[in-house]
């Protein structure tokens, strides 16, 4: 069956860094577009950015230069670093395969202050 198992998260002061990891199995992992989606409450489910299966990324304008996205095949992880942290970056941040069929992990809390 499908895993995407996130690790990572935690509490941390403005200006400071966390490494998400998410681990997948159940599905090719080589072949697979993958990204990272956070919800804060009250806000909407936001795209943080995504990396194809070909390496090309993409980074919403509002972490665009603080974080960094990659891929391990050989381990079939996908991590983003985070750097420089905000007070809005806080949020439950989710691991997903964005292309079909369509796969979500279960989500890890990133607390700034």
């Amino acid at each position: 069956h499908v895993q995407l198992v996130e690790s990572g998260g935690g509490s941390v002061q403005a200006g400071g860094s966390l490494r998400l990891s998410c681990t997948a199995s159940g599905f090719t992992f080589d072949d697979s577009d993958m990204g990272w989606y956070r919800q804060a409450p009250g806000n909407e489910c936001e795209l943080v950015s995504t990396i194809s299966s070909d390496g090309s990324t993409y980074y919403a304008d509002s972490v665009k230069g603080r974080f960094t996205i990659s891929r391990d095949n050989a381990e079939n992880t996908v991590y983003l670093q985070m750097n420089n942290l905000k007070a809005e970056d806080t949020a439950v941040y989710f691991c997903v395969r964005t292309g079909a069929p369509n796969y979500w992990g279960q989500g890890t809390q990133v607390t700034v202050s």
